[in-house]
């Protein structure tokens, strides 16, 4: 009996991908979990796994091509390959994006999560339709928000949206032979998209400062032998900004805020960005509730997160929201620059590199190990004067770090 392979539930706000990579080819003997080929989004990379075992009899989607939820990517047919693990709970068969709609086919009942069940309950939500992506076909968390977002995605074939109108090209390049052109990866394109839309949309300023980093490093040097003995994880800097943004944030709300329509939204918690390059583009990981984390929960999350950055392994819920961005440009060995808001958030701290320079210290000149500080922000919503006295309080909590133990 023939299995067919279809693009999974995406995620919030996805509804789209590209077939980045095809990991098996047509004959190939398939066993069940085996990862058979990669989609790309406009935020991650991601495997779909087989869900029989049998050989690869068809790849409909070719390398490139843009499918939709629930789209056909190819079948499994009848042959060698072992049913390692359970199967995922059977699914109605969902035509091709490309067909005409048949009517809707009905879902086989899956076990739902409580989160999830929650949710859907509070948005009137027929767990029922939705078909589950997690272990033996539960129905996850992420299932009930892509169904609340793209309601029809679950439960009947999606129409691919209309393509956005390319650029064209340039016309004939005198030195063709010579240059390599290359198609621009999704996330490359949502990069460029996003980056735009923040210049577009908000009143962006950017303001600076600088930090005499002496003591913080001091304390680092002091206790980072102790503190990798006891947490299993290396004491960085990124911790002390982090906590040293936590405490401006407090003080002045409005940078931890953003624009809704004509409202203001006021976050109560705080989700803290992590800007981090990769081979494929930079992509801002979150670390959620870090308010209620300790210096080594910081570091240990950050540290997870650069991981599975690296890997590729990110996850929807990885990369979701966010209150507030910090960005380390330092560690390309950058002096100064004016980072761009991630958007819809307000506000986003650039660190840079710490470099020895000559200032004066109590009439004195003194070699003092110096960092630039740059707070990107939406006028629109951030007034220059909080603007400023954020950037003051993260300089306080660095220059004199036991204000951030002690919260004051």
């Amino acid at each position: 009996m023939a299995t067919e392979i279809k693009v999974p539930t995406l995620g919030e706000s996805v509804s789209e991908a590209t077939v980045a990579r095809w990991l098996k080819k047509v004959g190939d003997a398939i066993n069940v979990d085996d990862a058979l080929v990669e989609l790309e989004t406009d935020k991650v990379t991601l495997e779909v796994n087989a869900s029989a075992a049998g050989t690869l009899a068809e790849i409909v989607a070719a390398e490139g091509a843009n499918v939709a939820v629930g789209a056909l990517l190819g079948v499994i047919g009848e042959g060698a390959g072992a049913a390692t693990a359970p199967a995922a709970a059977p699914v109605a068969p969902v035509a091709p994006v490309a067909a005409a709609a048949p009517a809707p086919a009905a879902v086989v009942s899956a076990p739902v999560m409580p989160a999830a069940a929650k949710i859907a309950a509070d948005n009137g939500i027929d767990t029922g339709a939705i078909a589950g992506t997690g272990k033996d076909g539960r129905v996850t968390k992420g299932d009930v928000l892509a169904a609340i977002e793209t309601p029809k995605a679950a439960s009947a074939p999606v129409a691919a949206p209309a393509p956005k109108a390319a650029p064209a090209p340039s016309g004939p390049r005198a030195k063709a032979d010579r240059e390599e052109r290359v198609r621009m990866t999704r996330l490359r394109q949502r990069i460029a998209e996003r980056l735009k839309e923040a210049q577009n949309t908000a009143a962006m300023l950017t303001t600076f400062n600088e930090v005499d980093m002496t003591n913080v490093i001091a304390m680092r040097n002091q206790l980072k032998d102790a503190f990798e003995k006891k947490h299993g994880v290396k004491l960085g800097f990124m911790s002390f900004f982090v906590k040293a943004c936590l405490v401006a944030l407090k003080e002045l709300p409005a940078v931890n805020a953003e624009i809704d329509g004509t409202d203001l939204v006021y976050k109560n918690y705080y989700d803290i960005g992590v800007a981090v390059g990769t081979p494929q583009g930079l992509v801002v990981p979150v670390v959620r509730d870090a308010d209620k984390l300790s210096f080594a929960g910081v570091e240990k999350t950050i540290a997870d997160l650069g991981k599975k950055a690296r890997d590729g392994k990110l996850s929807m819920e990885d990369l979701s929201g966010g209150t507030f961005t910090i960005s380390n440009g330092g560690v390309y060995g950058s002096l100064m620059s004016t980072p761009i808001l991630n958007t819809p958030q307000s506000g986003i701290l650039g660190m840079h590199k710490t470099m020895d320079r000559a200032v004066v210290v109590n009439g004195k000149v003194e070699v003092r190990p110096m960092m630039y500080l740059a707070l990107s922000y939406d006028h629109r919503i951030i007034d220059g004067r909080e603007a400023v006295t954020f950037l003051v309080r993260v300089k306080e909590c660095i220059e004199n770090p036991e204000r951030i133990l002690l919260d004051v």
